[in-house]
């Protein structure tokens, strides 16, 4: 358990923001096998954007059990701010801030993990936040820009001094990006430095893997995001795992099946149906990627433009499978 400002968050399993991918209906399956917290993608602070449709989408959590968090990224103090104040104003619970994106287009706006580059910024935009609402801010960020300049025990110590909430750490700098293995060790010192309740991030593949880096860090929980794509009951895997020691039994063939289908069904009904379409084909891929012949299938599904098309078609697929149960890395082999 632990607790972002005046919300407790029972389960410490978290669903990482990630842009196009942790959408209203990921978060919604996520929190259903077992997240305990899920952070929104990243909404830009540009005033300009914020009726565009890709906002009001990221935008949208009618329906959704809270705490109800919302990441905002930009570079500019006040802008920042200001967009804070508006999610507060939105529905918004919690304000969280992006310093740990390192996609190029976001960098190349000063913006995401960019910003480790320029401590003072950095501790402006935490003060003018945090400053700005009354609602827990808290900060996801990388170990530093790259292997010569990882500050993030600065950045730590800045944030908590500016009353950031909770602080989410990303084992790798941003030169990085998602290539080698993530580190922990700098983890492990923000830790033992800081009072800031602490999620470690990064290459947590298993619930294996997510138990033993919480006890080499003492980080206070773990937040997936990749390792979740194609298999959300991952989530529920690794709160059984830190729970008793062990594996839940697998999820079976047809009810991970069924949550597939009623996945892409969202995804279809919440974008509509060319949009939906599209962004849903990553997701099918993902899933399928342990299937037998899963990768004929998404080329095949790939072509189709329809909306009943890709559902009919994929849950012919799946009924023609003699699997017993849904096959996962980590019940296959160590897993560490």
């Amino acid at each position: 358990m632990m607790h972002i400002g005046e919300y407790r968050i029972d389960t410490p399993v978290a669903l990482a923001p990630m842009a196009g991918i942790t959408d209203k209906p990921f978060r919604r399956l996520a929190r259903a096998y077992g997240a305990g917290y899920a952070v929104s993608e990243m909404i830009s602070d540009d005033p300009s954007l914020r009726h565009t449709r890709k906002t009001l989408r990221r935008s949208d959590f009618s329906g959704e059990t809270g705490p109800i968090a919302v990441q905002i990224a930009g570079s500019d103090p006040e802008q920042l701010a200001e967009a804070a104040r508006y999610n507060v104003a939105a529905g918004a619970q919690i304000i969280d801030i992006n310093m740990g994106c390192p996609a190029k287009k976001v960098c190349n706006v000063l913006a995401g993990s960019a910003l480790l580059q320029n401590e003072d910024l950095v501790g402006r935009i935490l003060r003018a936040v945090v400053q700005a609402v009354e609602v827990p801010v808290t900060l996801k960020t990388r170990l530093g820009w790259d292997d010569e300049h990882k500050n993030i025990l600065t950045v730590a110590k800045m944030a908590e001094q500016a009353g950031i909430a909770a602080l989410a750490v990303h084992g790798r700098t941003r030169t990085q990006m998602y290539k080698g293995e993530a580190a922990y060790e700098l983890i492990a010192e923000v830790k033992q430095q800081i009072k800031l309740p602490l999620w470690v991030n990064g290459d947590l593949s298993s619930p294996q893997k997510a138990a033993d880096i919480l006890r080499q860090t003492g980080a206070d929980g773990v937040m997936i995001g990749r390792a979740a794509q194609g298999q959300p009951w991952l989530f529920r895997d690794i709160r059984h795992y830190l729970a008793e020691g062990s594996l839940p039994p697998p999820p079976k063939f047809d009810e991970a099946a069924a949550t597939l289908l009623e996945h892409i069904a969202e995804m279809h009904a919440f974008y509509g149906e060319i949009a939906g379409v599209r962004i849903a084909r990553k997701h099918i891929g993902w899933y399928l990627a342990r299937l037998p012949e899963g990768d004929a299938q998404r080329r095949e599904l790939n072509r189709l433009e329809s909306a009943a098309e890709q559902y009919d078609t994929l849950a012919a697929f799946l009924h023609r499978q003699e699997l017993a149960e849904w096959p996962t890395d980590y019940r296959n082999s160590a897993a560490v």
